[in-house]
């Protein structure tokens, strides 16, 4: 692995030639910073300043034709530091323009600027020299924006998870309700989200507008639209609870408000919910490999939407290792002379990513049966066992190995692939 990665950057040094003007840009919100220089690091020309806008890409553009034009240099690399958002419409821009774009890592600009002028100062224009030397220098990475259904899909699993947020808070202010107003609530409806639960929050939101209906009135209330599950007993126990409850009674009619508002922001967020995954449903129908990925015991459509988005084509990616590595799951090692330190992952990728095969993986390990026996096995070998939570992390490179074989072969999910004839051999012999 440590020849491969060696190699890839001879190949990333080999691109920057005498004929390449390497630009490097500090990207912000409304004034970006570009400066230029050649493949052995001079500084070519003056630095350009341009504003977020049709006017300013237009004038980057030709600025780097000009000075390219100038220099002798046929090919342009443009390099970025990907903080923020602001510098997808950039990049999508220089791509139609037929200049290739890169990025940087931010770790590594903050830990060389210093090498610029032996200062801790920050400065845009500092950054886009920083920025330009990293690349010419081979430090760089070519970025897959996504396209098509991958970037619709982007959008909407983004959504989703700040509509789930949202509808999270909401959950959670709901019950601070309760808490105030009714506590007993609970002992009756133990899910507030039930039909007839919502009807009662609805109809009798206090303990005194229950009181004042009756167990009779309550229930032939619920019968409007729920058939079964609720009976006279239920709504006896309601009015029971509500009798004596010690909720606050001040300030009745904002409590009523409070909780109709919350209500609202409920239905609102849930209905949201359930149209985004609609769409998101309907674009994996169009994704080939998609039925194959949702084969694997224990991996749904949230898991496999969220896990293209991440990543994009599957087929843009040789081997499911470098999407462990676009995950920050490959492993770091600190070790020096004879001291060998603790290995870890690198957590340098999509913290989306790794967040959604960890939160796959957990539920995986009791109800899938092979990641089940890995895990066990992981944990319970004789050399070297892992702690369980080494063991989720490795299982989720599987997991990725698997989502990758299946979604560019389009097959089947298969145990036997999974497990491997190593796995089986060893698992026979424990069960012997």
């Amino acid at each position: 692995m440590k020849y491969k990665l060696k190699q890839k950057q001879n190949q990333r040094i080999t691109r920057i030639t005498e004929s390449t003007l390497v630009v490097g840009a500090d990207i912000a919100k409304k004034v970006h910073v570009a400066r230029a220089v050649d493949f052995r690091g001079i500084e070519l020309g003056k630095d350009c300043v341009f504003h977020n806008d049709q006017e300013g890409l237009s004038k980057l553009t030709a600025w780097m034709k000009e000075l390219g034009q100038s220099q002798g240099k046929t090919d342009i690399m443009f390099g970025i530091e990907p903080t923020g958002h602001y510098w997808f419409p950039l990049a999508a821009y220089l791509q139609e323009q037929q200049i290739q774009v890169v990025v940087v890592n931010p770790h590594h600009v903050s830990k060389t600027k210093e090498l610029e002028d032996n200062s801790q100062t920050k400065s845009d224009y500092k950054d886009a020299k920083v920025i330009a030397d990293l690349i010419r220098n081979g430090k760089y990475s070519e970025p897959k924006l996504p396209m098509k259904e991958y970037a619709e899909l982007r959008i909407l699993m983004n959504l989703r998870e700040k509509v789930s947020a949202s509808l999270t808070q909401v959950k959670g202010r709901i019950g601070n309700w309760f808490d105030r107003f009714f506590p007993e609530y609970t002992s009756v409806f133990k899910k507030w989200e039930g039909k007839a639960s919502l009807m009662t929050m609805r109809a009798f939101p206090l303990p005194s507008d229950i009181v004042s209906k009756g167990a009779r009135d309550v229930l032939a209330h619920w019968k409007t639209d729920v058939k079964r599950g609720v009976g006279i007993k239920r709504a006896e126990k309601l009015v029971a609870a509500a009798t004596v409850s010690i909720g606050l009674t001040e300030g009745s009619m904002a409590a009523r408000v409070e909780l109709s508002t919350l209500l609202g922001q409920y239905d609102l967020f849930s209905n949201q919910l359930e149209e985004i995954m609609g769409k998101v449903l309907e674009i994996l129908e169009h994704i080939p490999g998609t039925t194959q990925m949702l084969s694997v015991p224990g991996v749904g459509a949230i898991t496999v939407a969220g896990f293209l988005a991440e990543v994009g084509d599957l087929n843009n990616y040789d081997h499911g290792q470098q999407i462990i590595r676009l995950a920050g799951l490959n492993l770091k090692e600190n070790s020096s002379g004879k001291r060998k330190g603790k290995t870890g992952i690198s957590k340098r990728g999509r913290s989306r990513l790794r967040a959604l095969l960890f939160r796959a993986v957990m539920p995986m390990v009791a109800k899938n049966e092979e990641f089940k026996t890995l895990h066990k096995h992981y944990t319970t070998r004789n050399q070297n066992p892992l702690k369980k939570k080494q063991s989720i992390i490795a299982l989720c490179g599987k997991l990725i190995r698997v989502l990758h074989t299946l979604g560019t072969k389009q097959r089947e999910y298969n145990a036997i692939d999974v497990m491997g004839p190593v796995r089986q051999f060893q698992n026979q012999q424990e069960a012997a």
